[in-house]
């Protein structure tokens, strides 16, 4: 008899969640589907976390779309557990869309936001691997870490970024200063560090559910 049925792949926590979404859902529904979801990967990941588990959970929107998590996740309250998830997810999306800006607004950005590069961690030189590298570690601390020190190196990265995004060069206007569509941008990051950092300090409260 085989025993290939005793090495198969670890199910995903929240599998079912994803399954059950269909593109004309009921809003309360997918909310429901939503909670449960982030619930069962950010609480119930903890009884089984292993390498198989980690790799799945950081490559979750490789696996199942950006599309799918938006319209799990998207429309959550920020300072909930879906809504940081998707704000997560969200991040490690746009560093591996562009690698290449993302580490260059980095690597700037160290220079103005020094000790928030200690939160986000530092790595030498951050080219476009080493930034991608960087974001799948910390999304791994959703099985394998405190899910506050996930949020608030994710919220140190973002807002390293953004500083970094401020003082693009190819984007400083003839005046001086950034110009305004660099500012904007570097609002959106500013926004979503800020948003991630507040979702950290409420799970450090018990209070992010």
């Amino acid at each position: 008899m085989s025993t290939d049925r005793h090495h198969h792949r670890p199910s995903m926590p929240g599998a079912q969640a994803f399954e059950a979404i269909e593109g004309d859902a009921d809003p309360a529904a997918l909310s429901e589907a939503a909670d449960r979801a982030a619930h069962a990967l950010v609480r119930g990941a903890r009884t089984q976390a292993d390498e198989a588990l980690v790799d799945r959970v950081v490559h979750l929107a490789d696996s199942e779309g950006l599309e799918t998590l938006a319209e799990l996740w998207s429309g959550a309250a920020a300072d909930s557990l879906a809504g940081a998830l998707w704000r997560l997810y969200l991040l490690r999306s746009w560093v591996y869309a562009d690698p290449r800006t993302a580490a260059a607004e980095f690597d700037r950005g160290r220079a103005h936001v020094p000790v928030a590069e200690v939160i986000s961690g530092v790595v030498e030189p951050p080219g476009p691997d080493e930034v991608r590298a960087l974001v799948d570690e910390v999304l791994s601390g959703v099985v394998v870490g405190e899910f506050a020190d996930t949020l608030f190196r994710a919220a140190a990265f973002a807002r390293v970024a953004a500083a970094g995004r401020v003082h693009d060069v190819p984007l400083v206007a003839p005046e001086g200063g950034s110009s305004y569509a660099a500012d904007v941008s570097a609002s959106r990051l500013i926004t979503l560090a800020d948003q991630l950092q507040h979702a950290a300090r409420l799970e450090l409260s018990g209070a992010l559910a």
